[in-house]
């Protein structure tokens, strides 16, 4: 067992792919092996997490998760520490392994009870054991009512911390979004942790999922997943590289920015995103950095960043740069944009670009043609410009984010990444990435702007736009996880920071 930490790739399998690695292992292996892992594994987790509590309450399913719980609850009675159960299933109706399970639970002689034991505090520990991955991807079962209904709330409001056992009940572990009826009422506030079991799912990593799931540890039950196909993969830290000492501005390319919609156009200036996106391509490290401001804007030069090089876009020889197009461009952007995707080798494209293309079919055309002329793009939606793209809602991309973002990049050619909590790095024929890092600071303007001239410079400066992409994304977050506490995050201080 280990805890999951933002230093190095861990493969991501779905549900499918989990429980035929489950019903593999469980075929080469003793009846209930897997399950008395399981349990073991739970058991050893709470007691590393909550060693001096006066309660450990363990609600438990009717199926296998609850089984695991009951596993568990067994181990922690026979160490001697103060576990009560409470179960929703019934001899019946139980798996046989759930079955056995309980029945080792009853001979060890733990306590079970039909409601949450009161007095439950900060030090004691609450376990989650009711459905884990038990609510398949499109399950149409019901919300959740009844005694289910209750001790999910009780769960979520205890001041006690929760431990979830594989999944956090009712979060879909394919998309990172609660099944219909089981998103949180209430919650305390209280330390989430969840174990993950067998392997490790996409959808504890982005969406609604890592608020849910909270620190996350692996156990594989002894089962080599090596081989398997990975639904995602989680992303590590980029490699370092020096520069060499024989290099020049020329070694690390030229970013050219256009965007920063004038105030004059709309009365809406928008020239600090540009300048944003142009100030963290400057500080990542770019040979040179062009900034064409569109519209009115006759800045020449930026007194703070003097290195910073205006340009009119009309002489930019954008067939020469790593072009960096929409960050504030407003309806500026429009007229531009069918010169930027005939011409620039390599574009990322964000913010009012992608919304331009969105409403406008032959900017779609022109975009999905770069690809076969051997033209390279990013584009960098959130989710309500990723929408857009794709003719949907906000809610339908935050729906299945992994498929949202590999929609994309397959309709347009290119590298997608689709930002939010858990962004997405999407890229035709390739499995899709899921970042680990960043925080509720980068929700404020102008970090965006930032990513996209992040993403700008490690391709100038030689990357594959894969990887300048993955890369970009991790390192921008975290820079959010590493801001000093007490300090506000804005988004010009971001673009130094990286």
């Amino acid at each position: 067992m280990h805890r999951i930490r933002p230093d190095q790739p861990h493969p991501l399998h779905d549900t499918a792919t989990t429980r035929r690695i489950e019903h593999a292992a469980a075929a080469r292996l003793p009846a209930h092996t897997l399950m008395q892992r399981a349990g073991l594994a739970v058991a050893r987790l709470a007691r590393a997490l909550a060693p001096h509590a006066r309660t450990i309450w363990i609600a438990c399913g009717p199926g296998n998760n609850g089984g695991d719980g009951l596993e568990a609850a067994m181990h922690l009675h026979q160490q001697g520490l103060p576990v009560v159960v409470t179960w929703l299933g019934v001899p019946e109706s139980t798996p046989v392994d759930a079955l056995c399970s309980w029945q080792r639970a009853q001979n060890a002689g733990v306590q079970f009870t039909h409601e949450a034991p009161s007095g439950l505090g900060p030090h004691d520990l609450c376990i989650d054991a009711l459905l884990g991955i038990g609510l398949a991807p499109g399950d149409t079962r019901p919300a959740p009512q009844g005694r289910l209904s209750v001790l999910l709330e009780q769960l979520r409001s205890s001041p006690a911390p929760l431990l979830a056992v594989d999944l956090p009940t009712g979060l879909q572990g394919d998309t990172g979004q609660y099944a219909p009826g089981f998103a949180p009422r209430s919650e305390s506030g209280a330390e989430r942790h969840t174990l993950a079991l067998l392997t490790l799912k996409p959808g504890l990593f982005t969406g609604a999922g890592r608020d849910a799931a909270g620190t996350i540890w692996l156990d594989d039950l002894g089962c080599d997943t090596t081989g398997k196909p990975q639904s995602a993969w989680l992303s590590g830290p980029p490699a370092l590289q020096a520069r060499a000492h024989a290099s020049h501005k020329g070694s690390y390319g030229d970013v050219a920015v256009i965007g920063g919609e004038g105030l004059q156009a709309r009365g809406m200036g928008m020239t600090g995103a540009a300048l944003l996106a142009a100030s963290a391509a400057l500080h990542a490290g770019a040979g040179r950095v062009l900034v064409a401001l569109l519209g009115d804007c006759t800045l020449e030069l930026d007194l703070r960043q003097p290195e910073l090089m205006f340009r009119h876009v009309d002489v930019l020889p954008l067939e020469q740069l790593t072009v960096v197009c929409g960050c504030g461009g407003g309806e500026a952007v429009r007229a531009v944009l069918p010169r930027v995707l005939a011409q620039a080798p390599r574009l990322v494209l964000d913010a009012d670009a992608l919304n331009a293309v969105a409403a406008d079919a032959a900017l779609q055309q022109a975009l999905a043609a770069r690809a076969r002329q051997g033209q390279a793009t990013v584009l960098t939606p959130h989710p309500l410009e990723a929408a857009r793209l794709l003719g949907t809602d906000t809610g339908a991309v935050q729906a299945h984010r992994l498929a949202a973002a590999q929609q994309l990049a397959q309709r347009f050619g290119g590298v997608v990444v689709l930002k939010g909590s858990g962004s997405v790095v999407a890229a035709p024929g390739q499995v899709p990435a899921i970042n680990p890092t960043g925080n509720a600071r980068l929700a404020t303007a102008g970090t965006g702007d930032v990513l996209a001239g992040l993403i700008g410079a490690r391709w100038a400066a030689g990357m594959d736009p894969l990887r300048a992409a993955t890369e970009a994304v991790y390192q921008h977050g975290q820079a959010a996880d590493h801001w000093p506490d007490g300090q506000t995050l804005t988004a010009s201080a971001l673009a130094q920071a990286v």
